[in-house]
């Protein structure tokens, strides 16, 4: 299975670049990640813990990074493995590009196999599967480097959950 897509990230390309590399954001950024560890020399280790049709797994695996060229590309080679549910592995080759109004344009190019119970599901749903997860990834991540979209709602967001519970520990003192 192979996709493409670009994306315009409104930050300069060296701190897109320094996302990439950083295992924080993309433990924030893969999709059901509950660990990640390692760093880009040494590579990352990772669980993640997904579900593909009626399969749930969790996976474990690492992902490489190769062909550095800082700070324009970059190819993420992962593999991971579910168990009884199977085994995913794949790439993605990653390029940056000074974009518009001082911001990055992030292409990428993922290739995708996967093996056992996961691949009786289908390509369809392996196929719809993935590219949500490509998708949700880079999504995050642009969000992560970017942040919030309205800063101001954002920051509502953040206050009302604060307010709820004062009202709610004032009712108990009181």
């Amino acid at each position: 299975m192979h996709m493409s897509d670009s994306r315009q990230i409104d930050a300069p390309q060296d701190v897109v670049w320094a996302a990439i590399l950083d295992p924080e954001v993309l433990k924030a950024c893969v999709p059901g990640c509950t660990e990640m560890s390692g760093s880009p020399e040494e590579g990352f280790e990772a669980t993640v813990v997904q579900k593909v049709g009626p399969v749930k797994a969790t996976f474990k695996g690492k992902v490489v990074l190769e062909n550095m060229d800082a700070p324009n590309s970059v190819t993420l080679t992962g593999e991971g493995k579910g168990g009884a549910a199977g085994f995913a592995k794949g790439g993605a080759d990653v390029t940056l590009k000074p974009g518009a109004d001082g911001g990055t344009e992030l292409h990428y190019e993922v290739e995708a196999k996967v093996g056992g119970k996961l691949a009786q599901l289908g390509s369809r749903i392996i196929d719809g599967f993935a590219k949500k997860m490509a998708d949700q990834f880079f999504s995050n991540f642009q969000q992560a480097v970017e942040g919030p979209a309205d800063p101001d709602a954002a920051a509502a967001e953040d206050a009302e959950p604060t307010e709820k519970k004062k009202g709610w520990l004032k009712r108990i003192v009181s």
